[in-house]
Parts: C-alpha cells; structure tokens; sequence
C-alpha cells in the first residue's frame, strides 16, 4: 500500500486559496493508494474567532472539494478536519473518502484541547470511536491531542484497527512530545501511524510539522522537516501480521484489563 502524508500551511486569511493549496497536493498525491491532510488546515487551527463564521456542514465546498479530487486521483483520502456545524453544535470533523468520492467515516474530535486554545470553548467533543474497513486494512481514525490518550488507540485496536491515521496542528515548543508520541502509539498497539501535521504560522503561532509514517515497530519509515512537503512511503500489512507473531504483546494483554485503556 503506498502512503502519502501532505504536510502543507495556511494561506493567512484566505480559505479559498488554502482549498486550491490542499486540492493541489492531493493531484501531487497520484499514484498513492491513501492521502491525508492536517487539522483545520482549510482556515488554520489557531483561527478561532474564525471557527464560527467559517464553519460548513457535510454539503459545504470543502468536503465537496475533497470528495471530488479523491475521485479524481483515485485515492482513499483522509480529510484532515475542519470546524463542521451539526444540528447547532460545533465540531473538529474529519472524514475518510473512497477513491469513488464516497463518504466512508466521520470521526468526531474526542479530546478538545484547552491550553493556550479556545477549541474547548468553541466546539463540542466527540463521543464515538471511529474505525472502518478498507481493502488495505481497517483505518483508526484520531486528531492531534488524542495522542495524548493511550485508552482512545487501544480501543481503535479492540476494533480491529491496523493503521492509525491522525492529522494535526501541533504546535512549538512540544516536538519532542510529538515524536514520541508517533511512536509509542504505533509501537505499543502493533500499529502502523499515519499523522499529517500543519507547518508554518497562523496567528503568530508556529507548527512543529514532522509528520511520520511509523511501522509496528515504532520504526520512522519517513519522515518530515518544518517545512511543507508531501511525505510518502510503502507499507505492508504482512509486517503488521509478522511484528505481532514475533512479539505477542497485545495477545499477552489480560482479560479483566482489556477496555481499560492500559
């Protein structure tokens, strides 16, 4: 299975072009059989007097958009999110698409971040895990601070998740955390962990970019810099099926433990 993670900015101010921007990258993707795209990369995560105004539903230009290029490339096509309104709720939405434009999941933020942020004042959390079956294996769907929290990933395992795809908008001065995180994620669930953080400023705020393509084993198999680019890379899920023959650790879980996010 070819991978490709689009590490891309914001257009400051500009939605439309930052659209045109992302529309682009996914052309770039060609010949991938996944994309996937950052958090609220379409106005910028640090936007939040935006979030509102800017808000769509499912019907709105950016998903229309996405839905169509998917098609276009013939790519599965993770949407990384955007502010989406639900029935008078806020939310950070992000979907999976089918190489046909067709709408396969939606995961719903469960962990809002609230240091130096507003998205827990502005937006509603999620209350579902999100997995879903593809010819290439069950996706696990995750966004940005939801690293932070072990149980949210062990449970995507419990429904048969195989790789975890997470896009992102982390910011300086926590790098480190973000590439541990990655990793520890991938390895400790026998996993591969596709993220696609933002890069460069919105709102004075820099990102940390470095999105990771991660084996089961915790092993980078590429890796970004600060600066836009579409990382790519191959991944088998013989090595998933391989890494936990070898190393038996989610079969040694224990029974009473399992549910309890450890």
């Amino acid at each position: 299975m070819r991978v490709a993670s689009i590490q891309m900015s914001v257009v400051e101010g500009d939605k439309a072009a930052t659209i045109d921007k992302a529309i682009e990258n996914i052309h770039r993707c060609e010949g991938s059989d996944l994309a996937i795209l950052p958090e609220i990369w379409n106005i910028g995560f640090m936007s939040f007097d935006r979030y509102l105004s800017e808000a769509e539903d499912s019907a709105g230009q950016t998903l229309k958009r996405l839905r169509t290029a998917a098609k276009e490339v013939g790519v599965y096509l993770h949407t990384g999110s955007f502010v989406e309104e639900k029935k008078g709720k806020y939310y950070n939405s992000s979907y999976l698409i089918s190489p046909d434009g067709d709408v396969l999941a939606n995961y719903l933020k469960v962990h809002l971040f609230g240091y130096n942020s507003k998205e827990t004042q502005l937006l509603s959390p999620g209350d579902s895990i999100v997995t879903v079956g593809t010819p290439w294996g069950t996706f696990g769907l995750a966004t940005c601070y939801d690293l932070r929290f072990p149980e949210l990933f062990r449970r995507m395992v419990e429904q048969g998740a195989e790789i975890f795809l997470v896009c992102s908008a982390w910011p300086y001065p926590r790098l480190e955390h973000w590439l541990m995180l990655n990793r520890v994620r991938a390895l400790e669930n026998q996993c591969f962990l596709i993220s696609a953080n933002s890069v460069g400023f919105n709102q004075g705020i820099q990102f940390v970019g470095h999105s990771l393509i991660t084996d089961p084993w915790g092993t980078i198999l590429a890796g970004a810099g600060d600066k836009e680019v579409i990382i790519k890379s191959e991944i088998d899920l013989g090595e998933l099926e391989s890494a936990r023959q070898q190393f038996p650790a989610l079969a040694d879980r224990k029974d009473w433990l399992k549910g309890a996010g450890t």
